[in-house]
């Protein structure tokens, strides 16, 4: 299940979407098939406020205030990624980075290949790019669809 923004919502300069209700979030929630609890919703909301892509450290600094433990803002996060509610990329540095899912947002959900730029870390969605591989005969994780794809190299911007 995706994460929907309102009707005619666009993603603000920061990439962030409409803060959806607390009743929206709760729905979004039991969609997905889990319980709607406080530290579930503070985590949306924090997604749809700030957009990004966030570190578990990132979200608990963010919402350490609010009296949440680690322990339980990595369950969450990891729980939302597997309910597709939010996406998960390692750039290579074996942190998970987190990000919410949106219809019309590039449809982050399916698996497509990232550029990481090695000098300023800039993660960018490669979706109409096709990787072809020859020669021998690939991992059977290839064949399943279990692999990520990432170009590493120094972004426009960096160059």
């Amino acid at each position: 299940m995706k994460a929907k923004t309102k009707a005619g919502s666009a993603p603000s300069k920061r990439g962030a979407t409409s803060i959806p209700s607390v009743k929206e979030l709760q729905a979004l929630i039991r969609g997905a098939g889990m319980r709607s609890t406080a530290s579930r919703i503070a985590v949306l909301e924090h997604f749809y406020e700030h957009g990004g892509r966030k570190s578990h450290a990132d979200m608990f600094q963010a919402l350490e205030g609010r009296g949440f433990d680690r322990a339980t803002i990595y369950r969450i996060l990891m729980d939302l990624a597997d309910a597709k509610i939010l996406s998960r990329t390692d750039l290579g540095d074996h942190v998970w980075r987190f990000e919410l899912l949106r219809e019309g947002a590039g449809d982050h959900g399916e698996e497509h290949p990232h550029f990481v730029c090695v000098d300023c870390g800039q993660l960018s969605c490669l979706p109409d790019l096709t990787v072809e591989l020859s020669g021998r005969r690939p991992p059977k994780a290839i064949a399943a669809k279990k692999v990520a794809i990432q170009l590493k190299g120094v972004c426009d911007a960096c160059s």
